[in-house]
């Protein structure tokens, strides 16, 4: 399911700092499936060239810097005068652009980000082929889980006229339908379901 709707960007929620202890405990598991799958990406060969497309206010970015320090890291996302604040004051290398036409050569990068990105892309398949045309090595990526995430958002009071829907949520996709949708371009290698969330590493298909 898309549409043609505006991608937000940022977060519409601060699920990173949440001082809930039940969202916290998810977040673990979610940094810890993550964590493995960084492992897995840094075999056989350290990545040194990184990309990490929606990266947001760069919670994330900053999390795979202290991974591989000696790895050159760079985020992508849309034109937001907001996030380019909190690149600046974190001290990420980030630039503007869109993930349906990357300002990347073939093969620029060894290790390919997208962490909550794909329910919020209009063309999510389009942005999957140029995800795949600038990865030599691997690819992460994760999606929400719904309906869990929608019923864990209404379990909170949260987007209730919506049934939950996170706002700029376009795409939903089950854990298998998720992994279907990267085998197009890639060699799912291992996959993962952190309550509420699919991962998925992979590698590209020639």
């Amino acid at each position: 399911m898309t549409t043609t709707e505006p991608v937000p960007t940022g977060n519409t929620y601060d699920k990173y700092a949440s001082t809930n202890p039940i969202e916290q405990r998810m977040m673990r598991g979610f940094f810890g499936a993550f964590d493995t799958m960084l492992d897995a990406a840094d075999r056989p060969h350290t990545p040194r060239r990184i990309l990490e497309i929606g990266v947001g206010e760069g919670i994330v970015t900053q999390r795979v810097i202290e991974r591989f320090p000696d790895a050159a890291v760079l985020g992508l996302d849309l034109p937001d005068d907001d996030l380019a604040d909190d690149w600046l004051e974190r001290g990420l290398s980030c630039v503007f652009g869109d993930a349906t036409s990357l300002p990347f050569p073939d093969d620029a990068f060894d290790l390919v980000l997208a962490i909550e990105v794909f329910e919020h892309l209009p063309e999510p398949a389009r942005s999957l082929h140029e995800l795949h045309r600038v990865c030599a090595g691997s690819l992460i990526a994760s999606v929400p889980f719904e309906p869990i995430w929608r019923a864990g958002n209404m379990a909170r009071g949260r987007y209730l006229r919506d049934f939950g829907n996170t706002p700029g949520h376009i795409n939903h996709w089950t854990n298998r339908g998720f992994a279907k949708l990267i085998e197009h371009r890639f060699d799912v290698r291992s996959t993962a379901t952190p309550l509420p969330w699919t991962m998925v590493h992979g590698t590209p298909l020639d």
